[in-house]
């Protein structure tokens, strides 16, 4: 007897691909408990054993040719156990017992019950099949072991999608011929018939072996002996069927076709699995190539805004001042349109960017990537002290415009009365100089020079009596000095020659009077009441000048209390005018009383009073001037007092406005932070709510518009205060911002969570015990644990971490996830993350370096050829430009390095 062991010490035994190990006995057993159609108590159906035997008989050489031998007659070379113990330690790659070298018969039982037995421990049930039926060469039992056989190694292992063995087998053929017309893959008989779905097959996984498009399924011989014939020839598959047979039997033999058919899988299973490898990493690198785009859309985004704050900044802390209110109104409207146009679009693209920036780091979280760190300066806190300090300096611009525009008012207010008094003065000492230089008292009588005397002490009276506006003059002057007039040149060189002629009159009235006391001696009586009418007159008319004066002088106020100030004012300077006109009427009597005497006396006056030129015409004008201006003063007041009553009511207006908007606004903020607490319902109807919420939000913008317009009629109007309420314009919109960005910031925590829940396989109930169990533990409701507040939650789940040390160590790792940053605060957010990744498995880098390393051939590199070929275009190129050149000691030329890569994408230093 052969020993087949000594014939074939040259065959490496080894694990097969057809099957290997002990495993899977229960459902192989399961399996073969289901199979109906071999009847062991009927004869085979002929045409169905003739292609069991060619199948059988080929699938078997298949195996044993890598031993040196074969078969020809399956149900006779079996006979002695020597080639069937052989078969089964080629498909198992394991020993079995040495053979017995007798050629008798109980010898060849005994060689076939040790394969027997071999193929019992792989958990297989062997019904009514004993050796003595093989030894005696039983094909029906031959045909049955062989089977057997077939269904343990070749086909039990199939597995796609949780189903095994025969509907394994039956789905993967399903989804390779998916795509390919005429081609509908129901069983392991029928569907076979037209060697369409063995052409598919091939032409799946080696399109270039076959010409599928000129395939005719009315051709079914054709197509069969093309499909055996290109499998024979280029997949290392042997012949196992005969195109007539099929075509010719009603229904193929379903064990010869399983077994052709399990013989493609297993020559297509390493490109199989180089594509579950290929989906992997497609999954990987779209990840990241996605997390990419979603980066560099940040980066833009806030470079974007950023350059918008470094450009609006200094415009805003511009503070050069302009020469006139127009120009300063013309800021202001500027700065109106920046506040109603400019800002509210870079208000949303700041929140937006948030919560783009909160999105990407979730996803990168679930995908066990590395968070994003913008580039220095690109923070979302560098952003929010960006726009802090762009809201200090348009605060701080728009106090300086108002501040500005009340001190332009004032200058131009102080400016005119500057102009009016001085124009006034300058009226009034106009030949005075030339009057007190004249040296008539040389020439002049004695009662001439007694007049000339009482003149200049008229004169000097009202010189007197003028001090005080000259006085008046020099302040406005010195004021606007102060306040930075922008015409301030020409008002100091005016009032400077005000001061100088000022001092010449006084000098020249000093000079004057020591000349006419001189001649006193010389002077005789003067007409006491032409002196009595001079000294009455003069400072009579300086009132009325003065009255005048005032009842000119242009006003400003702010608020409605000024204005009836001003109003009791001039009701008190009317009051007294009746004792003003009795004194008109005491000094006209003075004057009518001289020239009686004159005529009684027959005394002819020269016409003129010779101690004044106050005559009782100017009187009488002046008093009917100031006559006419009191009405006027009258209407100027009750015009303003109207505008004040206006500016009041548009007080009240925004007043009454601004105190339903502000704590409108605030209710709604402190509801939100309820709402983010109390929340019920799955996330959906959370969302669903929080968005509704929302849009209420948004319908009230009209009353924030309303109360814009209101405001803007009050800074047209000057108004600078409003004693009536509390809020602000400025505090509204602040109020009004915050409260969109909390709004959209909770909805975002919610879609963010839904996204965690969703990527993660975390259930609704999971989720709500989650919530649960934070707000239970949240007992300010302030969205955050401390870590005593954390470690009860963990506890409440069933976490260990007591106050020991194994409990305080585990306690610790898990607050440096939930906390890197060591706040001594654990937001929700950060808690779901860590229980979804305590709940749920991910991708990781073992498991992409593990599927590089399938594509790349179990080499430990990669060439750019073969990402070319196993993964798409995009992202083959992605790789390569990414991956740096291997190091290996077994390095070839162009070998990239797969691991630093795979590591590199979860931010984890290479291994």
């Amino acid at each position: 007897m052969v020993d087949y062991h000594a014939a074939n010490q040259s065959y490496q035994y080894g694990p097969s691909s057809a099957g290997n190990g002990a495993g899977g006995g229960g459902s192989m057993g399961d399996y073969m408990a289901q199979e109906d159609d071999w009847d062991r108590d009927l004869l085979l159906d002929p045409a169905w054993e003739k292609q069991q035997r060619k199948t059988f008989t080929a699938w078997c050489n298949s195996h044993l040719r890598k031993a040196g031998t074969q078969i020809e007659n399956i149900d006779e070379d079996f006979r002695d156990g020597l080639k069937l113990m052989l078969l089964l330690e080629v498909i198992s790659g394991e020993r079995l017992p040495k053979p017995e070298r007798g050629k008798m018969r109980v010898h060849k039982i005994n060689n076939v019950n040790k394969a027997l037995d071999f193929i019992a421990s792989k958990g297989v049930k062997l019904v009514s099949i004993g050796a003595e039926e093989i030894v005696d060469g039983n094909a029906k039992m031959t045909l049955g072991m062989i089977w057997t056989i077939i269904l343990r190694f070749a086909i039990q292992d199939i597995s796609v999608e949780e189903t095994s063995a025969k509907e394994g087998l039956l789905l993967w053929c399903q989804r390779k011929t998916a795509p390919y017309k005429n081609v509908n893959v129901q069983n392991f008989h029928i569907s076979w018939k037209d060697g369409l779905a063995f052409n598919a097959l091939i032409h799946r996984h080696r399109p270039e072996l076959i010409e599928y498009d000129k395939l005719r399924k009315d051709d079914p011989v054709t197509n069969l002996n093309n499909a055996f014939e290109v499998a024979e020839k280029y997949l290392d598959i042997p012949k196992m069927l005969d195109a007539e047979d099929i075509v010719g039997t009603l229904r193929p033999d379903e064990k010869a076709i399983m077994t052709y058919v399990s013989c493609f899988y297993h020559a297509f299973s390493g490109a199989q699995k180089a594509e579950t490898a290929a989906n992997r990493i497609c999954k990987v690198l779209a990840v990241n190539q996605e997390n990419e785009h979603l980066m560099e859309d940040y980066e833009r985004l806030a470079s974007d805004l950023l350059e918008w704050i470094r450009r609006t900044i200094p415009w805003l802390e511009d503070r050069v001042p302009q020469k006139t209110i127009q120009e300063m109104q013309q800021k202001l409207e500027d700065f109106r349109d920046y506040r109603r146009v400019h800002k509210p679009p870079k208000v949303q693209e700041k929140c937006q960017l948030e919560i783009n920036f909160n999105t990407l780091q979730t996803k990168l979280r679930l995908s066990n990537r590395p968070a994003f760190m913008p580039s220095e300066g690109r923070m979302v806190s560098d952003i929010n002290n960006c726009w802090q300090h762009l809201e200090q300096a348009e605060k701080g611009y728009e106090e300086w415009l108002l501040n500005e525009i009340r001190r332009l008012e004032r200058l131009d207010h102080l400016a005119e009365k500057f102009r009016q008094k001085a124009s006034i003065h300058e009226a009034w000492t106009d030949g005075k100089e030339a009057m007190l230089k004249h040296r008539d008292y040389e020439t002049a009588t004695l009662s001439d020079i007694k007049a000339l005397i009482r003149k200049h002490e008229a004169f000097e009276s009202d010189l007197a009596a003028h001090q005080d506006r000259v006085e008046q003059i020099a302040a406005i002057a010195q004021e606007l000095n102060e306040l930075d007039y922008y015409d301030s040149h020409n008002v100091n060189t005016r009032c400077q020659k005000i001061c100088d002629q000022w001092d010449a009159l006084g000098s020249l009235t000093h000079s004057r009077r020591e000349a006419l006391e001189k001649t006193e001696k010389q002077l005789e009586t003067i007409d006491q009441l032409h002196l009595e009418y001079a000294k009455r007159a003069a400072p009579f008319n300086n009132w009325m000048e003065s009255a005048m004066e005032d009842l000119q002088d242009m006003f400003i106020v702010h608020t409605i209390e000024e204005i009836e100030g001003l109003i009791s004012a001039h009701d008190q300077f009317k009051s007294t005018l009746p004792d003003a006109d009795r004194e008109r009427e005491a000094i006209l009597a003075i004057h009518k009383e001289a020239q009686r005497i004159a005529e009684s006396n027959h005394i002819k006056l020269s016409g003129s009073n010779p101690y004044t030129t106050v005559t009782p015409q100017i009187i009488n004008s002046k008093w009917e001037k100031v006559q006419q201006l009191v009405p006027k003063r009258d209407h100027a007041l009750l015009e303003e007092q109207s505008k004040q009553q206006s500016n009041e009511h548009l007080r009240r207006q925004f007043a009454s406005q601004a105190n339903i908007v502000g704590p409108w606004i605030q209710t709604k903020m402190e509801e939100i932070g309820r709402i983010s607490i109390e929340m019920n319902g799955t996330l959906e109807d959370q969302l669903s709510h929080l968005k509704q919420y929302e849009r209420s939000i948004v319908d009230y913008k009209p009353n924030l518009d309303l109360l814009e317009q209101q405001h803007q009629l009050i800074q047209e109007a000057l108004i600078f205060d409003n004693k009536h309420t509390n809020y602000t314009m400025e505090h509204i919109r602040v109020g009004w911002e915050q409260l969109l960005t909390t709004i959209a910031r909770t909805i975002n925590e919610v879609e963010n969570q839904i996204l965690t829940r969703d990527a993660k396989g975390i259930s609704q109930e999971q989720m709500q015990e989650f919530r649960a169990s934070f707000n239970h533990f949240d007992k300010d409701h302030g969205g955050a644990l401390g870590p005593e507040e954390f470690k009860a939650c963990l506890i409440s789940l069933g976490y260990d971490v007591e106050n020991d040390r194994q409990g305080d160590a585990e306690f610790n790792r898990i607050m440096s996830v939930v906390d890197p940053n060591h706040s001594g605060l654990v937001t929700f957010q950060a808690f779901i993350d860590f229980m979804s990744r305590e709940t749920t498995d991910t991708d990781t880098a073992d498991q992409v370096i593990a599927s590089f390393k399938v594509l790349a051939g179990d080499k430990n590199f990669i060439t750019a050829e073969e990402l070319r070929r196993e993964l798409p275009p995009d992202q083959a190129e992605y790789c390569i430009a990414r991956m740096a050149p291997y190091q290996g000691p077994d390095a070839a030329p162009g070998a990239l390095d797969y691991k630093s890569f795979s590591t590199a994408l979860y931010g984890e230093s290479d291994l």
